[in-house]
């Protein structure tokens, strides 16, 4: 997740292992670089010494070799500073230059690593103008070293001068602008990550309020369905309790209708306690006129008339033999269609809907289809998959409730399709389960 965005394997790995070094603070692992780079340094000087220097080119004095090779070091240390204080690192390398300069032969440019890395945390740390007036003024300071060297020697003027300004330049005033490209890219870097967090953090509390708000709707619902039949159980168990001695046959016909009532309300119960189970706390329902029980499938006929005296175009087709569905079950198919006709009239005005209802052998499925609107984008572009509107979580939230399969998705004409599809097999298996999760609960 973005939230979790890190760093690449190996800088991950490496700073790991600088944190079980001890080497936790910025100046600690300073002085570890300064340290790797003082050894890389007196290494590469003795083999410049030994190899390039004997082989040919020009001599150096015992004396000298020991001035060179102190201060060359000497360069390496500042480097301890270099988070804390950029700018002075990198005027005592510049002075740690200068030292080099006088130490070194006419013709020989002795410089590298430490005014690279100098110059690129000025980069890294400063403002672009400040990065490059510092580098800047870095720049001829060994040159005029080198002229005066020169002068007090003898020796030819133009080319250590040369030589010391164009290595200046691309110490210090290339090493800065790499370090400010680089800067600048790791901020814009963090800034999409965080921007990008922040987007995803507002989504999830965005649906998550939806899916909340859903649940506490079909809570609501579940109430009024499971207060309905239990009040009815009520009554005709007070009518089935006057009627055991004078009406026994009477009282046995009531008898059956409260089972069946019985087992018809736990099944509603069962479908949705899972899902309230995991409700956050709330500081009370409250009365919504609005939160009373749907009907079913049976009053598809009453929405789509209001739908069209709304202006919509919507024919109702129903195949195969009706049989009832539980009352959590027959809420969602209604919800579902009346989400599926709000969004097409919100999205696709105009455009004729077809809602269908199939009772077929194995599953009860309801599919609401809606062409493309005149002068409007495809359905893709409007409601694709990865701007969701809150409609079709509800929807997704009521088909996971009661077991049911949604799908939803553009059709190759450019309209939009709602499906839902509720094995009946699903309806089967939570009656036969009825009769021992009511013992279960009688001996509660």
């Amino acid at each position: 997740m973005l939230d979790d965005v890190s760093l690449p394997v190996r800088p991950r790995r490496f700073d790991a292992l600088l944190n079980r070094l001890g080497l936790t603070s910025a100046v600690a692992r300073d002085r570890l670089l300064a340290a790797v780079v003082l050894v890389l340094t007196a290494a590469l000087l003795l083999s410049l010494f030994e190899f390039v220097l004997g082989i040919e080119g020009p001599t150096i004095g015992p004396a000298q070799g020991v001035v060179l090779m102190v201060a060359a070091c000497l360069q390496a240390l500042p480097l301890v500073l270099r988070r804390v204080r950029p700018v002075l690192c990198l005027g005592l390398v510049v002075a740690c230059q200068v030292m080099i300069v006088f130490a070194s032969p006419a013709d020989l440019s002795v410089g590298g690593i430490p005014q690279v890395i100098a110059g690129y945390t000025v980069g890294t740390l400063l403002p672009v103008r400040r990065a490059l007036a510092v580098t800047g003024a870095a720049v001829p300071v060994a040159a005029l070293a080198a002229a005066g060297t020169a002068l007090v020697t003898g020796n030819d003027l133009l080319v250590p001068v040369l030589n010391h300004l164009a290595s200046g330049l691309i110490t210090y005033v290339v090493s800065a602008l790499v370090g400010n490209a680089v800067a600048t890219r790791r901020n814009y870097t963090e800034l999409v990550r965080l921007r990008a967090a922040e987007v995803l953090r507002t989504q999830r509390a965005t649906t998550q309020a939806a899916i909340f708000a859903e649940r506490s709707r079909m809570a609501r619902e579940l109430h009024d369905v499971a207060a309905h039949h239990l009040s009815g159980l009520v009554v005709q168990a007070a009518a089935v309790e006057r009627q055991i001695d004078s009406d026994p046959e009477t009282a046995k016909k009531g008898t059956a209708w409260i089972r069946a009532q019985g087992k018809e309300t736990l099944d509603s119960l069962r479908l949705i306690v899972g899902v309230l189970r995991e409700r956050p706390g709330s500081g009370g329902s409250g009365e919504d006129p609005h939160d009373a029980p749907p009907p079913g499938l049976d009053a598809l006929d009453d929405l789509v008339r209001t739908a069209r005296a709304l202006g919509d175009t919507v024919d109702l087709d129903r195949a195969g033999r009706p049989r009832p569905l539980a009352p959590i079950a027959d809420a969602a198919f209604y919800r579902v269609a009346q989400e599926a006709l709000s969004n097409a009239r919100q999205h696709a005005p105009g455009a004729p809907v077809h809602v269908a209802v199939r009772f077929e052998e194995r599953e009860v499925a309801l599919e609401v289809t809606n062409e493309r609107a005149a002068g409007r984008a495809p359905a893709d572009s409007a409601r694709g998959s990865d701007r969701r509107g809150m409609g079709l979580i509800g929807m997704g939230e009521r088909a996971h409730l009661v077991g049911a399969a949604l799908s939803t998705g553009a059709t190759p004409s450019g309209g939009w399709r709602v499906r839902l599809a509720l094995p009946l097999h699903h309806e089967v298996t939570t009656t036969t389960q009825a009769s021992p999760a009511l013992a279960e609960g009688g001996q509660q």
